[in-house]
């Protein structure tokens, strides 16, 4: 079973900002992660896409069917994909080069869907979302303790085509990935023309806060990617399995708040109190002529 690692890198400007890439470099499921450095994208990736943003929806989420046209008119973001280098059982090419990433959600539910081309639908194709879990940052080896540098959990959402369904797994540290006793997510991939589509869906927020990610409307938090290509070799081996993998940097990611009229109120109000001040003048203007 593959493992998700991470390597944080330097940021240079606040999150929120987000006018520069500053990724906190990924390894992504069984025991691997990125070289250490940042992975900045390459020309062909717009600068924006720096952050998945799930834009707040009315109605039933298309949290099981990745072709949904709800998701034609939902904004992409497109980040690079690269061979994991950091654990030793590694490869220097990778199927996919870089992946399209949207996300709904309605208050209560997320989905993200993921969207990648791959030339051939195979049973061991497989692919996985990261979050950072808590306060603690994610490092190298999905959290493993460094020299200086404590590191934290991350939770896992993995897909695979033979299931096509989702694991909810967890990880801190090389060989301690685990399957939650609770299993909150769903997912479900479809294959067409070259191309995969998965989508994941779970609730914003869950009760176990020590090992689930906490999605809070309006705030900025990680978001990582890995993909695997489980075509077979001529030798029977798989091209890509565990480590052997493409994975990301780490990105930021923000479910849409509802929407803020305060502001219309305030606007509102001192309307109103201006047409009654005005009001008042205007009678006391007349009753001094009158009299």
């Amino acid at each position: 079973m593959a493992v998700f690692q991470a390597v944080r890198a330097n940021q240079e400007e606040s999150m929120r900002t987000l006018g520069q890439v500053k990724p906190w470099c990924a390894g992504i499921l069984v025991g691997t992660v990125l070289a250490a450095g940042s992975l900045v994208p390459s020309s062909g990736f717009a600068q924006e896409s720096v952050s998945v943003r799930a834009a707040l929806v009315k109605g039933a989420l298309p949290a099981d069917d990745p072709s949904a046209s709800a998701w034609n008119s939902t904004p992409a973001s497109e980040f690079p994909m690269s061979p994991q280098v950091h654990w030793p059982n590694r490869i220097q090419e990778v199927t996919v080069k870089s992946v399209k990433v949207r996300a709904l959600h309605d208050g209560q539910q997320i989905a993200v869907l993921l969207e990648y081309e791959d030339p051939s639908q195979d049973p061991d194709d497989a692919a996985g979302l990261e979050f950072m879990v808590g306060d603690k940052k994610a490092h190298f080896a999905h959290g493993q303790p460094m020299a200086q540098v404590q590191g934290g959990p991350v939770n896992i959402w993995y897909w695979k085509n033979k299931d096509n369904n989702a694991l909810d797994m967890n990880a801190q540290g090389f060989g301690s990935l685990k399957v939650q006793d609770q299993q909150d997510v769903k997912a479900k991939g479809v294959y067409q023309n070259g191309t995969w589509k998965v989508v994941f869906s779970r609730a914003l927020s869950t009760p176990d806060v020590e090992h689930d990610t906490q999605i809070k409307p309006g705030d900025f938090i990680n978001i990582a990617f890995a993909i695997w290509d489980g075509k077979k070799l001529e030798s029977g081996d798989l091209k890509e399995k565990g480590s052997q993998k493409a994975v990301s940097s780490w990105w930021y990611f923000r479910a849409d708040p509802p929407p803020d009229y305060s502001a219309y109120y305030y606007v509102a109000l001192a309307v109103g109190l201006a047409a009654g001040f005005q009001f008042v003048i205007i009678r006391k203007l007349k009753k001094g002529a009158t009299s």
